[in-house]
């Protein structure tokens, strides 16, 4: 799309380009085709663009992706880009601001990739909001001013490293591939920008840790990044005894650590009891036989590597709207892992019975803490099969209004869904869950039914 035919779409949605929403629209053809050729797209992609304008990057994508989903903040835009499309079954446009949109209506669509040539004064809220972890994306390709992705990619002992590297690093690596100078934009913005490809991390990069409490000490350490580090950081447990064991020096900043040493130190401060055991091996469970009646005892190991009849609970928690908790396994787990399971599950121990077991569970899984029995609601069971991985299964339910923690052992995310966006996204890829939660949520909606 030349700089003439964006005038010529401006001038139709009568649109005079604004500097409060950052609108700077790409007039160079070339520029625009290469920036979605390092998308790789797939025949099988959903493409995400947030911000398209005029659709000078939209044009490279359509006829590529299975679908399109395009994210427009104004109104005026995102009405010509209906009516553009208006003919096309595999184009979706949206009118939201994409700092706020609602990303879990995009799982549903995997695999998906991101692009967005992304206004200069919202780029970091859109990011934090799109490309935080849990996400749907395979890969992200964004264009920004020059400084924000240097500042994305900055490493320890430069002015441009501090809390948008490490919360971008964290889940992203970040390469930057060229600049893209002021004469590409109409109107010419009076800096260059950048465009960067982004990968998501591989799962065993790094150890286990709880992301929200990654986020809440990087926040910790650059409020003040020239003061030594340990005057920022909880009381618990001493930062002599932390920065001894990670050899640091007393006297380190935060703008001093990588990516890795923020990691361990965020596992240092994790006090969750659970928070590297995945499972153990060696717990004990009643073997039953297909009755349900106990036959003896065996290990956890010996349960799952002979496929024995043993006894599971799962928990289906709502909050106040009505939606369902999701958790994503962690890549720990030695069954289903990286997968998205029920809100609580868990094996009944030795000599437990099922309403014990899910009290006990909700507390330590995902630390709601105070449930009784009058709480949880059984709705239904289902027999032992592959599908559950031999096990009788109870399904209870309960409501929570609070917040929710979990070992990132065990679980990497947990999110809530609505109901009904649960059931396309499962229809639409049910490699995306467990077996036994796509057994156990199609029951549960007959009987909801």
């Amino acid at each position: 799309m030349t700089g003439r035919e964006i005038r010529e779409h401006l001038d139709n949605a009568r649109v005079l380009p604004s500097k409060q929403l950052g609108q700077n629209f790409l007039t160079d053809p070339n520029m625009a085709r290469w920036i979605v050729a390092q998308l790789a797209i797939t025949p099988e992609d959903t493409v995400v663009e947030v911000g398209p304008g005029t659709g000078s990057l939209t044009e490279h994508v359509l006829g590529k992706a299975k679908r399109v989903v395009l994210i427009e903040f104004d109104v005026r835009l995102a009405n010509a880009l209906r009516e553009r499309y208006k003919d096309r079954d595999d184009v979706e446009v949206h009118i939201a601001d994409g700092a706020k949109f609602d990303r879990r209506f995009l799982f549903k669509h995997g695999p998906v990739k991101f692009l967005g040539n992304l206004p200069y004064s919202s780029g970091g809220a859109i990011m934090k909001n799109m490309l935080s972890r849990p996400h749907p994306f395979t890969l992200a390709v964004i264009m920004l001013q020059k400084e924000v992705i240097d500042r994305l990619g900055a490493q320890p002992g430069v002015k441009d490293y501090g809390i948008l590297s490490l919360r971008m690093q964290v889940n992203w690596t970040i390469r930057s591939l060229r600049v893209v100078p002021p004469d590409a934009f109409f109107p010419k913005p009076h800096i260059d920008s950048a465009v960067a490809v982004l990968t998501p991390r591989q799962a065993d990069e790094f150890p286990a840790f709880d992301a929200v409490l990654f986020d809440e000490l990087i926040r910790r350490g650059f409020a003040q990044r020239r003061k030594q580090l340990g005057k920022h950081l909880p009381a618990s447990p001493p930062w002599s005894e932390v920065s001894e064991a990670l050899g640091l020096a007393p006297t380190v900043r935060g703008e001093q650590l990588d990516l890795a040493k923020w990691i361990e130190l965020t596992r240092a401060y994790d006090n969750h009891p659970l928070k590297d055991n995945a499972q153990k091996d060696d717990e004990l469970f009643d073997v039953v036989d297909e009755n349900d009646v106990p036959t003896g005892t065996a290990t956890r190991k010996e349960v799952h590597a002979k496929d024995l009849i043993h006894r599971a609970i799962h928990i289906f928690v709502f909050n106040k709207k009505g939606d369902l908790f999701l958790q994503k396994r962690s890549m720990l787990k030695d069954k289903n892992p990286g997968v998205w399971d029920s809100s609580v599950s868990g094996h009944l121990d030795a000599g437990e019975d099922y309403l014990s077991a899910a009290l006990r569970e909700v507390d330590e899984e995902i630390g709601i803490e105070g449930k009784t029995a009058e709480d949880l609601e059984h709705v239904l069971s289902v027999k032992p099969s592959a599908e559950t991985g031999w096990e009788h299964v109870r399904l209870f339910t309960t409501h929570h209004k609070g917040g929710i923690t979990f070992p990132a052992s065990e679980i990497d995310a947990v999110m809530p869904f609505p109901l009904e966006e649960i059931e396309v996204w499962m229809a639409a890829c049910p490699g995306d869950f467990s077996p036994t939660l796509r057994l156990l949520f199609g029951e549960f909606l007959k009987q909801k039914n």
